[in-house]
């Protein structure tokens, strides 16, 4: 069945991200617009590739001064979080998010920061003689991993770590039973610290959520926790998690997100020996941009008949 690709889409997007998504529209021109409110669109242009505006505990601007949201029907998110978005973005009469493209990225980031801590890596690697001693390792196997938060992460992550043999928790917002079996379910975050000896938090960044991670919460966990943030920087307390590495308290804090981001110079995460910090890079391989494009693309097809598009945000 052959439908009619848009003639022009405007793109926000870097040239890395631009090659994934041209690969679904061959015959369709990108037209390249500043990622910020300096710009204008032909009315024939009804697709709008956007790129996040802010990083974490930065400023979003106002809106263009003229004409937005110019003959746009359909704006592409590159991102799953809507935070780094402002509101008149969300103007547009269709927005669609990128959600579920990096689960499995990130499902396997989480399994290597429960690997590196159980097995005290890099530490473990020496390179000198006077080096050689043994260290104190754990197992995965029969380890519980708690998860706060029930979307895409969870799901991916899940019979990851069941098939090595880790007890799973997971604490969610909705009463619905989970999919997978063999999942405990803790009615707090306080519970599941206290049973859990990795933590991934998978939750959204929102005013509930804020600092969800505090000296109470802290105070309930299994000692020796390891801490694990994929989500948003904004659910820890920076300085309430501190305390707690150094009261041992929690053993590791494994950190890919921050609030702000990036961090000033000489914040204590970037020297503490408790902290494992990574420039919020978890995402970044080449399956989750796959995954993007062919989201995009099935949406694009749907866009062009008349279809429901997936993953609509809804505000």
């Amino acid at each position: 069945m052959t439908y009619s690709l848009p003639r022009v889409v405007a793109t926000q997007l870097p040239p890395a991200f631009n090659r994934v998504f041209q690969q679904q529209m061959p015959e369709t021109e990108l037209l390249q617009v500043p990622a910020s409110t300096d710009f204008s669109l032909p009315p024939e242009v009804e697709i709008l590739l956007a790129a996040p505006y802010s990083h974490a505990g930065g400023t979003l601007p106002e809106q263009p001064p003229a004409g937005w949201p110019f003959g746009l029907k359909w704006v592409q998110l590159i991102s799953v979080g809507l935070d780094f978005y402002p509101s008149w973005m969300f103007q547009v009469d269709k927005v669609t998010s990128v959600r579920g493209t990096s689960a499995n990225a990130l499902a396997e980031f989480a399994l290597a920061a429960i690997f590196a801590h159980a097995k005290q890596l890099p530490q473990l690697w020496i390179k000198e003689a006077a080096a050689w001693k043994g260290r104190r390792m754990a197992d995965v196997g029969g380890a519980t991993l708690g998860i706060l938060g029930y979307g895409s992460i969870a799901r991916a992550l899940i019979p990851k770590a069941q098939a090595l043999g880790m007890a799973v928790a997971c604490c969610r917002h909705s009463e619905r039973p989970f999919a997978e079996t063999g999942v405990t379910r803790a009615s707090s975050l306080g519970e599941l610290m206290a049973i859990s000896d990795h933590l991934l938090l998978a939750a959204p960044g929102t005013a509930e959520t804020h600092h969800i991670v505090n000296r109470d919460t802290l105070a309930m966990a299994r000692p020796g926790l390891h801490l694990i943030n994929l989500a948003r920087g904004s659910l820890i307390d920076d300085a309430a998690l501190l305390g707690a590495l150094d009261s041992k308290q929690l053993s590791r804090a494994t950190l890919d997100v921050t609030h702000p981001e990036p961090l000033p110079a000489h914040h204590p995460f970037y020297s503490h020996p408790g902290v494992f910090l990574s420039p919020h890079n978890s995402v970044m391989t080449p399956g989750t941009m796959a995954n993007m494009g062919e989201l995009f693309g099935r949406n694009l097809y749907r866009y062009c008949h008349g279809e429901p598009l997936l993953e609509v945000v809804v505000r």
